[in-house]
């Protein structure tokens, strides 16, 4: 018997942005998600915050509330939010990668094209994210 989960993509602009901060944040969704099951992929740079979330609706909410006061963000917008019987990020308790941004220049970046993204273009993004990375790392 299949079953929904929920997922959803955000954006956010990275507030106070660096290797001891990415890596905290890394760190603590890993060890949080893992007891609320919650899978997901982080993309980041220092211009942006791109994230995929996906669990139960329940968790996932309380995860994104928090997400909403945490002060290392600022101007969160969520692209899309819907319900799936597949997980993307299936092994990932957290994952975060720097380097799939690289298709959008700053300039795209502060012009504000992730949050022209239509809800399915974000979400085919992180489907094409997870069939090409590896997810056993």
């Amino acid at each position: 018997m299949e079953f929904e989960i929920k997922y959803l993509i955000y954006t956010s602009h990275p507030i106070g942005f660096d290797e001891k901060n990415i890596n905290n944040i890394l760190e603590i969704s890993k060890i949080n998600n893992k007891k609320h099951n919650l899978t997901g992929c982080l993309v980041y740079r220092q211009d942006l915050y791109l994230q995929y979330l996906e669990g139960p609706d329940e968790n996932l909410e309380i995860t994104y509330k928090r997400i909403l006061n945490d002060k290392r963000h600022s101007k969160i917008f969520k692209l899309s939010e819907n319900f799936t019987t597949r997980r993307l990020f299936t092994n990932w308790a957290m994952r975060g990668n720097p380097l799939m941004t690289s298709m959008w220049t700053n300039s795209d970046v502060k012009k504000g094209i992730i949050q022209e993204m239509s809800s399915d273009d974000a979400y085919k993004l992180f489907e094409k994210f997870s069939r090409e990375i590896d997810q056993f790392n």
